[in-house]
């Protein structure tokens, strides 16, 4: 995804392909990625160097891998390169506290065949007196599920105030049950010193596809025309820098924003907080959504970048000017509607509603731009099908809708989308 010459940037660029193992450390039995709530949970720590200042290293790992295979092990190592990286993007300015309040945030280690695995990461400060430096916990899964991997973060928090001891045991009980299907609850049981065994109940969402997302906190932070710039920016595959100070508030943003594109999805770089280490990233030519520290703005700015949108204090800077424009006027002013309900509305519905109400007025969106794309895909006797592309874009009445999607068809994201498309038909008699 990036180019640099550290171990950070070859581990974005080249993460592990999803690293196999053993469920547990009892059993010889393989697990394929996705299967298991997560691969690993890692405590990464800040350690002290030679020169005075604090690098993450990893101090905790379960499960621990062995016989492992030559491919396999090199995976493994530079997924545990990175991922201190990630939960540390601040940069080495730390110094032991008596205070901290906890945060969670997210991060993406994209795979070079596009799959991803996603780092939930609590950072906090361990239980004590005196001044200490705060850890992170972090869980590695290929699973996107944001609001039941916060919980699952709640309990390793609350076993952490105790012992580490009182970690394992559970997470082995989360390792060993099934991941459930969408709208449905597993039950985990779990011994706690002190308050006896406990149910937790994890469930996920219905809708898988808003599984990572938290649309409140965009539109408590961004006005809705500029989220709709944004997102025109975004569907044009335009570089795309969010800033925040909170890494929580980055995370949070760029997951939003990446879930606007829904059925789509961005295939570009994607990193959701930068390490102070790959700040270069922002020179890429090719499209990206990045999310940067504010702390580290001065040096971005010194970055030579191409035209870059940055989302910064509510309005846009490095803007191209033609944001408002790019999406059919009748379609943007129905999403501007729906959105300033929405937001108006804040406080009485749920986050749940929020997410499914804000995702139905992206999808209208789209279904009315382009959802005749099925009737311009001519099908073969083999039932493998062709994108008639030109009859798609004149069969649009609207020519501010035609002039958008002209451009749209043009972006990788819609090229896989109808690549999927005319592999998806299962052959019929009778039709050709």
């Amino acid at each position: 995804a990036t180019e640099g010459k550290d171990e950070a940037s070859a581990a974005e660029n080249n993460p592990p392909q999803g690293p196999q193992g053993k469920p547990g450390e009892r059993s010889s039995v393989f697990y394929s990625a996705g299967q298991f709530f997560f691969e690993y949970l890692v405590v990464v720590s800040l350690r002290s160097v030679p020169d005075g200042r604090y690098e993450p290293k990893i101090t905790y790992q379960f499960p621990k891998r062995e016989n492992l295979l030559k491919g396999q092990k090199e995976e493994e190592e530079r997924l545990l390169k990175a991922i201190p990286l990630f939960c540390f993007p601040d940069g080495n300015n730390w110094a032991p506290v008596t205070e901290f309040t906890s945060e969670t945030f997210s991060f993406v280690l994209t795979n070079v065949d596009g799959s991803r695995k996603i780092g939930y990461c609590r950072r906090l400060l361990p239980s004590g007196r005196g001044v200490r430096l705060p850890e992170v916990f972090c869980i590695i899964s290929c699973l996107g599920c944001f609001g039941l991997f916060s919980k699952i973060l709640d309990e390793v928090e609350k076993r952490r105030q105790i012992s580490m001891a009182v970690i394992y045991p559970f997470m082995q009980g989360l390792r060993e049950s099934p991941f459930p299907a969408p709208g449905k609850t597993v039950t985990i049981k779990s011994f706690i010193p002190e308050s006896g065994t406990e149910l937790i109940e994890l469930t996920r969402p219905v809708d898988a596809h808003l599984e990572h997302v938290e649309f409140q906190a965009l539109l408590q932070r961004l006005s809705p025309r500029l989220i709709l710039q944004i997102f025109a920016s975004a569907v044009l595959e335009r570089r795309l820098i969010f800033l925040a100070e909170e890494l929580s508030v980055l995370s949070q943003c760029i997951h939003a924003v990446a879930a606007l594109l829904y059925p789509f999805t961005w295939a570009h770089t994607y990193i959701p907080v930068v390490p102070e280490c790959l700040l270069d990233t922002v020179c890429c030519p090719t499209p990206f959504m990045v999310g940067i520290q504010m702390r580290h703005l001065e040096r971005v700015l010194e970055q030579p970048m191409e035209e870059v949108l940055n989302p910064g204090g509510g309005q846009l800077d490095g803007a191209v000017g033609d944001e408002e424009e790019i999406l059919p006027g009748k379609l943007q002013n129905e999403m501007l509607m729906s959105l300033n309900r929405h937001n108006n509305n804040n406080n009485v519905h749920t986050s749940e509603q929020v997410n499914a109400l804000v995702s139905e007025a992206f999808v209208h969106f789209f279904v009315q731009a382009i959802g005749h794309y099925g009737s311009h895909i001519k099908w073969g006797r083999s039932g493998s099908g062709s994108f008639q592309e030109r009859a798609f874009c004149k069969a649009i009445a609207s020519k501010s809708c035609r002039r958008f999607v002209k451009k749209f068809v043009k972006t990788n994201m819609f090229s896989l989308f109808i690549e999927e498309a005319e592999k998806s038909r299962i052959p019929q008699e009778g039709n050709g």
